[in-house]
């Protein structure tokens, strides 16, 4: 999959508009399928449910982000920091996180 750069200021839309759609008040779930974040800063950032499948988060900061059921299929985890981010009940399917060979043990 091609991969697209996601500017800060279009990050920021997004994500204001995920925000918006997470409260029922219209707005819409972040896609952010085959995003190029390569370092992005999304300490705790609520991307609850979104779709990052085939996003590259490399160097990404997800330090306390809200990750719960997100689609992170295939996703590049390396050298990105999730310290207390909440996983639970994502997707983490074929997502490489570098530390291993193969995919994360999820």
């Amino acid at each position: 999959m091609k991969q697209k750069q996601i500017t800060r200021k279009k990050l920021t839309k997004i994500l204001e508009a995920h925000s918006l759609w997470l409260q029922g008040q219209g707005g819409e779930r972040a896609n952010l399928r085959g995003a190029l974040l390569k370092g992005a800063n999304l300490e705790g950032a609520n991307l609850f449910g979104a779709n990052l499948t085939d996003a590259k988060l490399e160097g990404a900061i997800l330090a306390w982000a809200n990750l719960r059921g997100a689609d992170l299929t295939a996703v590049d985890l390396r050298r990105a920091n999730l310290a207390g981010a909440n996983l639970a009940g994502a997707n983490l399917r074929g997502a490489h996180d570098g530390a291993i060979d193969d995919d994360i043990p999820f």
